[in-house]
């Protein structure tokens, strides 16, 4: 019986090659036409056909990149078109992807704007109808799209492999920039309400909730709560003291928040202290300073961006001679730093210079959201030129936001988050973190910070700790292993699940090696007045050198917990 269905699977594949071979694109039409002689009709061989291809592995190759149907849900529908998830499509395909009401997806790159439709048989490309073979669908909680349709609209060459099992996607575009001369998340229903910090400090929370909510957008409008990112931090500050985003980063790695505005209104003096996170934020990106292009990317692809300017007004109510208040242009020239954050949500490269109180270089600015309500610049929004001297110095975007059952447990020792760096006068470093598994569990993935570009990383895993030998390479397993592009707090998913009895103890091994930094692991201490709550009492953290002994118990020896995090979940 196994013979023949070896057998069968062989003549499908076969008959796919002769049929591709001499019938032409797979997503060509609804029927096989006459192949020598015999009516072949795609009623009855179309869905073999399909099934042979998803019996294997299919890979899509979209430039460099290469998805496969082992981590990514790819198939072949029965009109011989391979259907691509939309959750992939963004990285793969380096464009801007949001779903619309469930039922309108918006892909864009350049300034091309293609438009699915769910269940529609044409796509709109620059607002030109197109018939397509397969339309957009919704199966098993994911959307899917035609591979062979979409490469076409954003100009991609595609072809089909039936004997590798592969789609090929070519940019016939490479090299040329994705982005427009100018956009306005405004246009795209994916600016955040327009909010007022009053007389408080609050500017830093602010924007990073604010960052947060477009991140969601179209898709889903919340509305987080300032008031308790200030007050139920780690961090021993009050409102009118003010912040900054580090402090913003950690509260939310560490699962403190974010919880809704409705429930911990901001401005009244209290905040509850029983809430639960509505989202877990699982990763969080810097994009290096100055990077005008990488910055306007990350807006384009994931929403709003928070980051920090000098600003010479203190509210909407005062004037400065840095700030046009007729046509909301402002521009800071001097030497002071940055003192306020707001959110990046486009820019116009063509925006006149002539729109500043000052003589400037050339044209272009930031459109950024303010905090300080509806009458300030134009409807809360103003213009930042792009010869402000503060401008794009400090940006961050929220690029992983999940619901908060994605892990059931945490395990931490630096909810202050990123304080300070440690490691040897070189760019790589070993850090571990112990901890003991309270119940049943399956380890899943570590959080950790990368401190600089080009981040390379492994995690390992321990299973059974009992000294610090046990963090050698004889006893760790390699969990996962990657390169990171930019800064930032990151969640890696391990390559397999390692599970822990109640009472276990378990640690984790984290290598990294960052391009230009000196002290590579992050860490929480008392730095200051506002981390002087930091508890030394809840981690047992290890450094070394080479990995292979030398470890320091850093609580010990450097009145610090180490920056790494492990998830889990119920047995």
């Amino acid at each position: 019986m196994r013979e023949s269905k070896r057998y069968a699977g062989m003549f499908l594949v076969l008959l796919a090659g002769l049929f591709l071979k001499f019938g032409g694109n797979p997503a060509a039409g609804q029927r096989i036409d006459t192949f020598r002689g015999a009516n072949l009709d795609s009623g009855i061989w179309n869905p073999l056909i399909a099934q042979s291809v998803n019996e294997q592995e299919i890979s899509v190759l979209v430039g460099s990149r290469e998805m496969s149907s082992r981590s990514q849900s790819i198939f072949m529908n029965e009109n011989l078109e391979l259907m691509l998830p939309v959750s992939a499509l963004r990285d793969y395909f380096n464009c801007s992807v949001h779903l619309y009401e469930e039922q309108k997806l918006l892909v864009e790159k350049r300034s091309d704007e293609v438009i699915f439709g769910l269940g529609e048989s044409s796509v709109s490309v620059n607002q030109e109808s197109r018939e397509i073979s397969s339309p957009m669908i919704f199966k098993e909680g994911e959307y899917y799209v035609p591979a062979h349709a979409l490469s076409e609209a954003l100009d991609f060459s595609y072809s089909w492999n039936i004997g590798e099992n592969q789609a090929v996607a070519v940019n016939n575009a490479a090299g040329e920039s994705i982005l427009p001369s100018s956009y306005d998340l405004r246009k795209r229903q994916r600016m955040p309400r327009v909010k007022d910090q009053g007389q408080y400090g609050t500017c830093w929370a602010f924007s990073a909730l604010s960052a947060m909510e477009s991140k969601l957008l179209p898709e889903e409008r919340q509305e987080f709560s300032p008031d308790h990112m200030v007050r139920r931090s780690s961090f021993y500050l009050e409102e009118a003291e003010g912040g900054n985003y580090a402090m913003g980063m950690a509260y939310l790695a560490a699962w403190q928040g974010p919880v809704l505005e409705q429930d911990d209104p901001y401005g009244d003096g209290t905040s509850p202290e029983d809430l639960a996170p509505v989202k877990h934020v699982q990763e969080i990106q810097l994009i290096e300073r100055k990077d005008f292009e990488k910055i306007k990317e990350a807006v384009f692809k994931y929403g709003g961006g928070q980051t920090s300017i000098y600003s010479a007004l203190t509210s909407g109510q005062t004037d400065s001679p840095y700030y046009n208040s007729e046509t909301g242009g402002y521009c800071y020239i001097g030497t002071e730093t940055s003192n306020h954050m707001v959110l990046i949500i486009g820019w116009d490269d063509t925006y006149s210079r002539e729109n500043f109180n000052m003589e400037l270089e050339g044209d272009g600015a930031f459109l950024c959201q303010n905090s300080w309500g509806e009458e300030f610049g134009q409807d809360g929004i103003f213009y930042v030129s792009y010869y402000d001297v503060n401008i794009g110095s400090h940006n961050l975007v929220y690029t992983g936001i999940e619901e908060p059952d994605n892990y059931d447990h945490i395990y931490q020792s630096d909810l202050c988050g990123w304080v300070g760096q440690l490691g040897y006068g070189r760019e790589d470093a070993y850090g571990a973190n112990v901890y003991t598994a309270r119940f049943d569990e399956i380890l899943r993935g570590a959080g950790f910070y990368a401190l600089g570009k080009d981040t390379e990383y492994a995690l390992y895993v321990v299973p059974e700790f009992s000294d610090k030998e046990s963090l050698d390479p004889g006893n760790r397993v390699l969990a996962a292993s990657g390169k990171l592009t930019n800064p930032g707090y990151y969640t890696i998913a391990f390559d397999r699940g390692f599970p822990v009895k109640a009472g276990q103890r378990y640690g984790v091994v984290l290598y990294l090696s960052t391009p230009g930094q000196e002290r590579p692991l992050a860490i929480e201490y008392a730095a200051d007045d506002y981390t002087a709550t930091v508890d030394l009492t809840d981690g047992e953290g290890y450094i070394s050198a080479s990995g292979q002994g030398g470890w320091q118990h850093i609580e010990e020896t450097e009145e610090s917990n180490l920056c790494l995090k492990v998830y889990s979940d119920d047995q």
